[in-house]
């Protein structure tokens, strides 16, 4: 084990799963002061329906307190229910907005890889790890932040909005690792997570249907017509709001080719439907930019990788910065469903070098 006294201790968020599981124990051997950290978001999960939802069950808390004990670790569970009122509020009003949210982007900004230092600080250590997978790697001062190893679980994606300055503070032990040899690990250290499965839902979404939660949280729904790009109607919907863009099945129209909803207009109530083509888009305005370890100028170009979505492919596209938070982002070639509310993540290979929020796309 090396010298603890030579490395930064280290708040260590802990879901229970196997994942940040085997991050801790790798993290622990390695010779790290740890503080696991279980964050509660207040939404209340059934033992019988830990199975299949997400996470921050009462199973995942007791899973995560028992890794920590096994490592000998002192563990907290911290009420951040406030803070996911926050996400969830976010997530609900860009739905009626006729967006689509990330709230795993969002809540690895503003929690993760915020909140979560915050309070490491507040503990007198030096920063924050996670079992995410994806690469840190510090060059001149700075942090550079990689695609993962297993491109079949790479998280950087959803980090294109953290900020440079958190990521300096965040040790990713997991990045230079496939998913199978983590179960390896977890299984030969005896983590009793070791075979636990994958969570793949939005962790306040329970269901898996975020429909669900519009309900529960009385939310306005903005019914109306389902029209072609003609305008012409061809059937009729109970809300915006249970719609995506590029969304294929679940309309309820049939036709003699695939549908795809091309657009979402909240105020007038229509859902538009059109052909692939037709859900087809080259540019796109992208707000809110972050950079990390990489600057670009106002007017400057840049061609790169643009990925759009999370496990989607990125794509050939220059990037032309507008101003201090705005960007234009044109593809070379059209891509499928450019989403606002979505993330726009710029790749030169493996690296992430920043990203923003998609505002809005156009065919030209």
């Amino acid at each position: 084990m090396n010298n603890p006294a030579a490395l930064p201790r280290l708040v260590i968020a802990m879901s229970g799963g196997v994942d940040s599981s085997a991050a801790a124990w790798l993290l622990r051997q390695a010779g790290h002061e740890l503080v696991g950290l279980f964050m509660r978001n207040g939404v209340h999960v059934e033992e019988h329906e830990a199975p299949k939802k997400a996470c921050c069950s009462v199973s995942d808390a007791r899973d995560a307190r028992m890794i920590a004990a096994q490592l000998g670790i002192p563990f907290q569970s911290v009420d951040l229910k406030d803070e996911f009122k926050t996400i969830i509020q976010y997530f609900l009003r860009e739905y009626s907005r006729g967006r689509t949210p990330n709230p795993c982007a969002v809540c690895n900004r503003d929690l993760k890889f915020d909140r979560l230092i915050r309070f490491a600080r507040e503990l007198g250590l030096e920063g924050v790890a996670t079992g995410h997978y994806a690469r840190i790697e510090r060059v001149d001062g700075r942090v550079e932040l990689h695609r993962g190893l297993d491109e079949t679980k790479d998280q950087s994606y959803q980090l294109f909005c953290v900020k440079e300055e958190n990521l300096a503070r965040t040790w990713l032990p997991l990045g230079g690792m496939r998913k199978s040899e983590v179960r390896r690990v977890a299984q030969a250290a005896g983590l009793r997570t070791a075979a636990k499965k994958d969570s793949q839902e939005i962790c306040f979404v329970p269901s898996n249907d975020y429909r669900n939660l519009l309900k529960q949280e009385s939310v306005a729904l903005h019914p109306g017509e389902l029209v072609d790009t003609g305008g012409r109607v061809l059937g009729t919907h109970a809300g915006t709001e249970h719609f995506t863009i590029g969304q294929r099945r679940g309309h309820g129209v049939s036709a003699g080719e695939p549908l795809y909803v091309v657009a979402l207009e909240p105020q007038s109530g229509r859902v538009v439907l059109g052909s692939r083509e037709e859900c087809e888009q080259r540019e796109m305005l992208v707000e809110d930019l972050n950079w990390i370890g990489y600057e670009l100028g106002t007017n400057a170009e840049l061609r790169c990788a643009v990925q759009h979505r999370y496990r989607g492919e990125a794509a050939a596209a220059s990037v032309v910065r507008l101003s201090d938070s705005s960007a234009r982002v044109c593809f070379d070639e059209p891509q499928l469903a450019l989403t606002p509310g979505q993330g726009a993540a710029f790749y030169l290979g493996t690296r992430l070098v920043g990203g923003g929020w998609i505002e809005r796309a156009s065919r030209s």
